[in-house]
């Protein structure tokens, strides 16, 4: 049995960073059969996390993001062509220029787009981003090379924040939207985000919260401005739209299996669900596109649009689809991500949504050097640091072992002096930004008819 699984074709629908990363897995796992990855952007795969940094300040190019590889794969590329159809039945991928791609395994790591302006005249204004792509970003860079007189980001998740650094570095005024009540808040809360409030106002930023952009003015097809819900109007020459990602999961709409906007669930084997509930043992999905349980956060199906998570999740899906049941491994590695903005690096471990109270453990806003901790019915769950990323570790080692909340003496480099507060977690309704850590449920797309067997 081993032995056959380590052959026979493998299709690998997506082709980015968690794709990459579990072709090269599946070639050093022992892999010798067909493999073919299959992508939309006709571009090899590349890195994402520049894109709203480095090349929007004009430190790199765009095109010089691209992702090392790590071995050479040999493997048929399919770039420039969506898969539009996945028939379970005949085991084959449907793509858009008509060819079916028959399989013995899939792996399904199609990853996200982002969120478009909702009224599509105003989107396809000239002055309208969004930051995604490397072209997204390609042309963002131009737009902001050329000087505008302002730049409207809207919504003030770890992307769009990260849009207005670079807008302020650059010397551009900027003016942020955001229906919630602070930067930042749907991914660490509004403890965090009351702070972030204060930093992104200390830098020049026109931070607006609570207000959402109702309008997006235009001349002769180019953005002229904005209007807001609470009557005000900006001129602006650039809008940067940043409201989340959408899980590209449109085309397995008819494929039996447990996907739809949140996402592809599957079990901790990176194995696939169909529609009922039942595992499938020949689909696996890895990356931002996959739902997850997690134990340390009562099995709740966790989407992560984070690189770690991409790279580790995508490795345990290789190995799974080529080894037997007693070989394979759960994917139970505790999330992190960074990002680095208004002259700060910021750092997290474990999920600070996952939670209901905040406490500073060391550090202070003032010094611009902190470490907040979070937790959840006496236990913790989170770290956030910011200048501190050495804390990382020793504070992953304590989510793992569900250590005590406020955590004790010896957690931190200095005596504990704060207090926990409520870590005012968001409804996610209430933001602009989509959440970058969604821990939800799995509700199915149609209502089910239960066939029970005869007899």
């Amino acid at each position: 049995m081993s032995g056959e699984l380590k052959e026979g074709r493998i299709v690998v629908v997506g082709a980015s960073l968690a794709g990459l990363r579990a072709a090269e897995a599946l070639r050093d796992g022992g892999f010798v059969g067909e493999l073919t990855l299959v992508g939309d952007e006709p571009r090899r795969p590349y890195d994402r996390p520049p894109l709203s940094k480095q090349v929007l300040l004009g430190k790199a190019g765009a095109q010089e993001c691209g992702l090392p590889g790590r071995r050479e794969l040999d493997a048929r590329w399919k770039l420039g062509v969506a898969a539009t159809g996945l028939d379970s039945t005949s085991k084959s991928v449907l793509l858009a220029d008509g060819e079916r791609l028959p399989f013995d395994r899939l792996l399904i790591a199609t990853g996200t787009r982002a969120r478009p302006w909702p009224n599509p005249d105003e989107a396809a204004l000239e002055g309208v981003f969004t930051v995604r792509t490397s072209d997204d970003s390609e042309r963002l860079a131009a737009a902001l090379d050329a000087g505008p007189g302002r730049v409207l980001v809207i919504g003030a998740g770890f992307t769009g924040s990260e849009v207005a650094s670079a807008c302020r570095e650059r010397g551009l005024e900027v003016t942020v939207a955001e229906r919630g009540r602070a930067p930042l808040i749907g991914a660490l809360g509004g403890t965090v985000g009351d702070w972030a409030t204060k930093l992104q106002r200390a830098h020049g930023v026109d931070l607006r919260c609570g207000v959402t952009v109702t309008a997006l003015t235009s001349a002769g097809g180019r953005l002229t401005g904005a209007e807001f819900s609470d009557g005000s109007r900006i001129e602006a020459d650039v809008a940067v739209v940043c409201l989340g990602a959408v899980r590209n999961t449109e085309w397995l709409a008819e494929s039996g299996l447990a996907a739809g906007p949140r996402g592809v669930a599957c079990d901790a084997g990176c194995r696939v669900f169909n529609m009922y509930g039942i595992v499938t043992d020949d689909i696996f999905v890895a990356g931002d596109v996959a739902r997850f349980p997690h134990p340390l956060f009562e099995y709740q199906l966790i989407a992560l649009e984070h690189w770690g998570n991409a790279v580790a999740q995508a490795e345990v899906a290789a190995n799974n689809m080529i080894n037997p049941g007693p070989l394979r491994r759960p994917h139970l590695a505790v999330p992190t991500f960074w990002s680095s903005q208004f002259g700060l690096n910021i750092k997290s471990v474990g999920v600070p949504t996952f939670s209901d109270q905040v406490v500073l453990a060391q550090g202070s806003p003032d010094e611009r050097r902190l470490v907040a901790v979070y937790g959840y019915r006496g236990r913790i769950t989170a770290a956030v640091t910011i200048n501190r990323a050495k804390w990382l570790e020793h504070y992953q080692r304590l989510i793992e072992t569900a250590a005590p909340f406020p955590p004790g003496p010896g957690a931190a480099d200095h005596v504990l002096d704060h207090e926990p507060v409520p870590s005012d977690v968001p409804d996610p309704r209430v933001l602009t930004h989509g959440p970058t850590v969604a821990l939800t449920g799995h509700l199915p797309d149609r209502r089910l008819t239960l066939i029970r067997p005869a007899g």
